[in-house]
């Protein structure tokens, strides 16, 4: 299987370089899976779709101003971005600019609407890594920094600066725990209004916890998709949620995700048994999913590991033929971008 194949055309002017106005009033592409039928509507509408007695999961994840700027003695200027950590080991970034072993980076602060002004704390590089990535030091803990000094680590692709509002747009209503370097994107576009609405038709709403981690930012680098290994992330799953998924099962609801966090989170759980711990899995065409029955996530990037997921839950002839609809339509794709429910 070769990651080539999972490629579609994605026009520039169709990636949403900002938050929609107002949260949750996007749109929504509902594809039936088994046939592949699409019907246009609206994520605020979502209740339409769903039955009373399904369970809906929720990421209650907490974005870290993880984006720090930072200069080198000389005024160069270099970005890191502080990375989810994992028991003892090692403080990690990724970096920005061209770094060496033993360089110590000067945190800067804003001055002015500019990281100008240098805040007083260092990080240094005790060893880099490879692909963009670094061990690092610091006398101050890197969480801190990022929380005091760090903005909003907006994905790449937006390429701009985060400003005022993303610190609030690019987290969403219930974050909760704080530990990811990335938002679980799906759920930018929902609210407490239509959670409510939700609940008011029966939907059980219940939460998980998976710190989106590495594996969000780096591109598959090997040919073939089952040579890419996936970066782990630390998850938790309460016991109410459990007990949610099995009296649905046994009542007939359906297991709804709330994006492909949730979804790897659930379906690692069913290999595993374990409600705690790292999660490695990757998701691609061939997966048998065990849990989750229905999926509401965003457009996803060409050849990335999330549409490969989505891919593996709707079928990739469905899927692609969604996403040429929705391009033709006009959708908004990625971070900040409109949404699908898979059903």
């Amino acid at each position: 299987m070769l990651v080539s194949d999972y490629n579609y055309n994605l026009p520039e002017e169709r990636i949403a370089k900002f938050p929609p106005k107002v949260r949750g009033t996007t749109r929504l592409l509902v594809l039936d899976r088994k046939t592949g039928a699409t019907k246009d509507s609206y994520y605020k509408d979502l209740a339409d779709f769903v039955n009373p007695g399904d369970v809906i999961i929720l990421n209650d994840t907490r974005v870290m101003q993880s984006r720090l700027f930072c200069e080198l003695p000389d005024g160069r200027k270099r970005e890191l971005v502080v990375l989810e950590r994992h028991g003892d080991e090692p403080e990690r970034v990724m970096y920005r600019g061209k770094l060496h072993d033993g360089d110590v980076l000067f945190v800067l602060e804003k001055n002015n609407d500019e990281y100008s002004a240098r805040a007083g704390a260092t990080v240094s590089i005790e060893r880099i890594l490879g692909n963009g990535i670094a061990e690092v030091s610091s006398d101050t803990p890197l969480a801190e920094l990022a929380e005091k000094y760090g903005t909003v680590p907006l994905p790449p692709y937006l390429h701009r600066d985060a400003t005022e509002e993303d610190k609030k747009r690019y987290q969403t209503v219930w974050a909760k725990h704080m530990g990811s370097a990335a938002a679980p994107t799906a759920s930018l576009n929902m609210t407490e209004e239509l959670l409510d609405k939700l609940r008011a038709k029966g939907v059980i709403v219940k939460y998980l916890t998976l710190h989106v981690g590495l594996g969000t930012f780096l591109p598959i680098r090997s040919d073939k998709v089952e040579d890419h290994h996936m970066h782990s992330e630390w998850y938790h799953i309460p016991d109410d949620t459990i007990e949610a998924i099995n009296n649905a099962r046994t009542a007939g609801g359906r297991i709804i995700a709330l994006g492909t966090t949730v979804a790897r989170t659930l379906e690692y759980y069913a290999k595993t048994g374990k409600t705690e711990g790292e999660d490695d899995i990757f998701i691609y065409p061939g997966f048998e999913f065990q849990i989750v029955d229905a999926l509401l996530t965003n457009f996803h990037a060409p050849k990335s590991t999330v549409l490969m997921l989505a891919s593996a839950f709707a079928g990739w002839e469905h899927l692609h033929n969604a996403y040429d609809h929705a391009v033709a339509e006009k959708y908004n794709f990625l971070s900040y971008g409109d949404s699908m429910f898979i059903c």
